[in-house]
């Protein structure tokens, strides 16, 4: 995750904030204008090496977003279909961002030109590539096929004066779990989402993880059409949990709830939640927000070297143990299906906090309910 600030760097996702590669030649190029990549999040650009030809480069970029199916790509609207953005003083040589636009003397005016089509339209065109491919629908046991992504916001009223919030509102917004004015304020000030982060700093954890849901809420619903506010959040809570010097309260529970809402662009962070298993202060929000992402898409937590962390099935916290069997029972971890078996014996009483409410429940239950989902899934 490159710092934006610095001299040079390697160019990211405007969407999901992640480092994006080389754009290379397209497989199969019905159009020979431009360099083509995707990222994980699902957005897919385009390179224009002397940023002359933006308008050849959108309808590129929209084309390939389409899987070549120009007479759809010529029926979507921006905005209502599908959102852009761009990063420019692109290197195609050196495959950087140099803000000074010069290099060795050499002028750097590249840019690279991105499309994130909507849910909808994205279902559509996955459609038309599925029957190119293999005449048939897409697969039904895509990891993807079990996710609830939220309808695009409607579009904010120009005409209607943008307010501003305050600490207070945003706090009293909260504690009433009022998701649609957040929602609304985050798109009229930005600063709603950072007042939001503030409200993660109390010693209580029930408060912490409460916040931590509707953060996650409310992102979900922002990044429907602003991708970009919210991939800032991620950035600032990583650089929060990683300041020795601070106390990470709540900020590696957010981390999981925001992208179990949106894995479809938020999920190449899942990885790094990895990072903080090893701190005794965020293990429990690590392996908490593991499995809240896991509900969704236990494919992500797959693609990480989650064997790494049988072991806390066996941990003194019984928290621990206990949100560790519902993560690998959710993930269908049929290779500690033994150990997990072990805990139905447990009868530790802990509280979890499912949608950021408190609920009492044991070991022996997780386990059991683990056990089961594993049976289901072989």
């Amino acid at each position: 995750m490159s710092d934006k600030t610095e001299t040079q760097v390697r160019p990211w996702c405007p969407f999901c904030g992640m480092d994006v590669g080389r754009p290379t030649e397209a497989a199969q190029r019905k159009m020979t204008e431009f360099p083509v990549g995707s990222c994980e999040c699902g957005a897919v650009y385009v390179c224009d090496t002397t940023g002359h030809n933006l308008g050849s480069a959108m309808v590129e970029c929209l084309v390939y977003a389409c899987n070549d199916e120009w007479d759809l790509a010529w029926e979507l609207m921006p905005e209502d279909d599908y959102l852009t953005g761009r990063v420019e003083d692109y290197d195609d040589i050196t495959h950087q961002v140099i803000p000074k636009r010069n290099l060795d003397g050499r002028a750097v005016r590249g840019v690279l030109y991105f499309v994130r089509l909507h849910k909808d339209m994205a279902e559509i065109a996955e459609r038309f590539r599925a029957k190119q491919e293999a005449g048939v629908k897409a697969d039904p046991d895509d990891p993807r096929a079990g996710m609830t992504i939220p309808d695009v916001e409607p579009e904010r009223d120009p005409a209607v004066p943008k307010r501003k919030t305050s600490k207070r509102e945003v706090k009293e917004l909260a504690v009433r779990g009022d998701i649609d004015t957040l929602v609304a304020l985050t798109f009229d000030d930005k600063r709603t989402l950072r007042f939001l982060q503030r409200l993660l700093y109390q010693p209580d954890a029930a408060g912490r993880y409460r916040i931590a849901w509707i953060l996650g809420q409310v992102c979900a619903r922002v990044a429907t059409r602003e991708p970009s506010p919210v991939a800032d959040l991620l950035h600032r809570l990583f650089e929060a949990c990683n300041d020795s010097a601070a106390m990470p309260w709540g900020m590696v529970e957010s981390i999981g709830s925001i992208i179990a809402q949106r894995p479809d662009i938020y999920g190449a962070f899942t990885r790094h939640i990895l990072n903080f298993m090893g701190d005794a202060s965020t293990q429990e929000a690590a392996i908490w927000g593991l499995g809240e992402i896991a509900a969704s898409r236990p494919d992500l937590i797959r693609n990480t070297p989650f064997y790494s962390t049988f072991h806390f099935l066996n941990h003194d916290n019984p928290v621990v143990r206990g949100l560790m069997a519902r993560l690998l029972g959710r993930i269908k971890a049929n290779e500690a299906s033994f150990q997990i078996m072990g805990l139905q014996q447990d009868d530790s009483e802990i509280v979890i906090f499912p949608k950021g409410n408190p609920e009492t429940t044991t070991v022996s239950a997780l386990a059991t309910e683990a056990v089961q989902q594993i049976s289901r899934g072989e």
